[in-house]
């Protein structure tokens, strides 16, 4: 499945070109720049920015506003997929239908790529078109989703998780830190760039949670259904690292059976918003229908 265009008004485009630019402007050595642009360029759903953009839209944000950002979440979202795919962690070779970056490049230079990119997504904030209390806030929501107590540390629990054995609360936690985390600040975030009260925005934590569990839910499926070409990375990879997942645990009957209310939750969630939310209502029904 893909989004609609009409409800998404352009900010694909715009996401990415916000992204060449940024990364045009790293004056680095040329590979290092080179394994960058391979991480950040090299296609993907742009999942996280477009949910900044809409989360600011729902609250009267244009997305001029929400541009730094939707570029900060983006790249430290492909720094992480850089790491996660080192041999130290996941060791995969293919990655949105391309080389990973340590397979393209070498080991070190992925290393290196990724802690540029963590580092250049803080300076774009720190450069963020805000008064300085809302650069604050967006700060931290990107470092606590991005550190021990958001992704780091879900790939911690995802690591030391491998040869299944993990219960569903266990389950539920590591993902809610190695993928929800990230996903819940790009909502906060968007919302702080329309300047929402903080109230709402904390009101946007379950609708947050629930996709980010859908997302993970959906990779969990897919991981089993779907072919290493249509994913654009290798798959059947969780079953053959023993990793426990929803299907492993659940079967693909109630994986299913959780994702359509997981699925109501999130339009439950947004139903006091009226049509100002009907991008976030898109990219949640993206996330639980999508086919890759």
């Amino acid at each position: 499945m893909g989004l609609e265009p009409g409800l998404i008004p352009g900010w694909q485009s715009r996401i990415e070109g916000q992204l060449d630019l940024a990364l045009a402007g790293v004056d680095a050595a040329p590979r290092l720049q080179a394994a960058m642009r391979h991480a950040v360029l090299g296609g993907g759903k742009r999942l996280r920015p477009l949910l900044a953009y809409a989360a600011a839209r729902a609250f009267g944000g244009e997305a001029a506003q929400v541009d730094a950002a939707a570029v900060a979440v983006e790249l430290v979202h492909a720094f992480s997929l850089v790491h996660d795919d080192l041999p130290a962690m996941d060791d995969d070779a293919l990655r949105r239908g391309r080389p990973t970056v340590h397979v393209a490049f070498d080991e070190a230079t992925a290393i290196l790529a990724g802690d540029a990119l963590q580092a250049e997504a803080f300076r774009v904030l720190a450069e963020a078109p805000h008064g300085a209390d809302t650069r604050i806030g967006l700060v931290r929501e990107l470092a606590l989703a991005s550190g021990a107590v958001g992704m780091c540390g879900g790939q911690m629990l995802d690591m030391q998780a491998t040869g299944g054995g993990l219960a569903l609360p266990s389950l539920e936690r590591l993902h809610a830190l190695k993928t929800g985390a990230l996903i819940r600040a790009s909502v906060r975030m968007g919302a702080l760039c329309a300047a929402a009260p903080r109230g709402v925005v904390d009101g946007l934590d379950g609708f947050a949670a629930a996709l980010g569990l859908a997302f993970q839910v959906r990779d969990d499926l897919l991981d089993v259904e779907a072919s290493s070409q249509q994913l654009g990375k290798t798959a059947g990879k969780d079953a053959a690292q023993g990793k426990t997942t929803y299907v492993s645990l659940l079967g693909a009957q109630a994986t299913r059976a959780l994702l359509s209310d997981l699925r109501e939750r999130m339009q439950s969630a947004l139903a006091a918003l009226g049509p100002d939310a009907d991008a976030l209502r898109a990219l949640a029904e993206f996330s639980v229908a999508r086919d890759s």
